[in-house]
């Protein structure tokens, strides 16, 4: 049987862990969420607002507070107002900090890192 590139390729990057590939197909899907659960698992517990997180990872406020907007909306992270502004926080859910630490300590794997760059790009076109 003989298998076209893209369809090898396709298998051999969705071979990972069923939690993780999803959590990378539908939460942590782009570099700035990957950049944004990476600080977040190594300051747990950070409560800012997106200009300031925006500094604390090198990126620009602009680009960063609709990525955080959607990490909310995944459950990722939390929003409360202080003094009118919004401050994002990692989910105090023990499951998911358990799954966004599984996900980090994976990407200590330079193969597990290429096949989460793989699906992030693939998601973008």
């Amino acid at each position: 049987m003989v298998f076209s590139g893209e369809d090898f390729t396709t298998r051999l990057m969705n071979d990972m862990d069923p939690q993780l590939l999803d959590l990378v197909k539908t939460k942590v899907n782009s570099f700035v969420k990957w950049d944004l659960v990476r600080f977040l698992r190594e300051n747990p517990n950070t409560a800012d607002t997106a200009d300031n997180i925006a500094k604390y990872i090198g990126r620009n406020a602009a680009t960063v507070e609709p990525e955080l907007r959607e990490l909310v909306d995944s459950k990722i992270m939390e929003v409360r107002s202080v003094e009118g502004m919004p401050v994002y926080s990692l989910t105090t859910d023990g499951n998911t900090r358990a799954l966004i630490d599984r996900f980090i300590t994976a990407c200590e794997d330079r193969h597990f890192r290429v096949k989460v760059i793989y699906h992030i790009v693939r998601g973008m076109r």
